[in-house]
């Protein structure tokens, strides 16, 4: 069975493409997102798939793409904000070396602004956020192998500090 290097989880706005994206090229590893891998699949926007399909088949692609990606990749994976609410995906992260990402609300508010390719945050999305953050983080927390804050860092550093915690894992 391979094994992921990393698997980064966090909510919307915590940095899990662009530190994926950079702790991959350090590791010289390839990168799966699994909201990008859902979208090709789909052949449409998250947001289209939300608004034409339902949010529960989303979660369907989203579990069976997660799945794939723990059973199979060797890289980084950076997994949706909200695919840990599964509790098969969570019984397979319990497998792997997990990240999370923390991130404050302020700064991930920041971070996503009014982005409307995310349909969880429709509405109201400073509301929306507030309370997505608090519904998940004790699933976050839970699941972490590590923790590493990203409010006021540079990318690069958090990236230090996951490779330091992969050694740690390891070692």
């Amino acid at each position: 069975m391979a094994r992921a290097i990393a698997v980064l989880i966090g909510s919307p706005g915590s940095g899990k493409s662009t530190v994926g994206e950079a702790l991959a090229r350090r590791l010289d590893a390839d990168l799966l997102c699994t909201d990008t891998e859902i979208e090709k699949r789909a052949g449409k926007p998250i947001g289209d798939i939300f608004v034409e399909d339902g949010e529960e088949h989303f979660r369907a692609l989203e579990r069976e793409v997660v799945a794939e990606g723990l059973r199979a990749w060797e890289g980084v994976i950076a997994v949706g904000g909200g695919a840990v609410l599964d509790q098969e995906t969570r019984k397979d992260l319990a497998e792997h070396h997990v990240v999370y990402l923390q991130v404050d609300f302020g700064e991930a508010a920041k971070r996503v602004g009014m982005d409307v390719a995310r349909p969880l945050l429709s509405g109201n999305p400073r509301t929306r956020l507030r309370k997505l953050l608090n519904e998940r983080l004790p699933v976050y927390e839970g699941l972490a192998s590590v923790t590493v804050p990203t409010t006021d860092f540079h990318p690069e550093e958090i990236v230090d500090t996951i490779i330091a915690s992969l050694g740690q894992a390891h070692g």
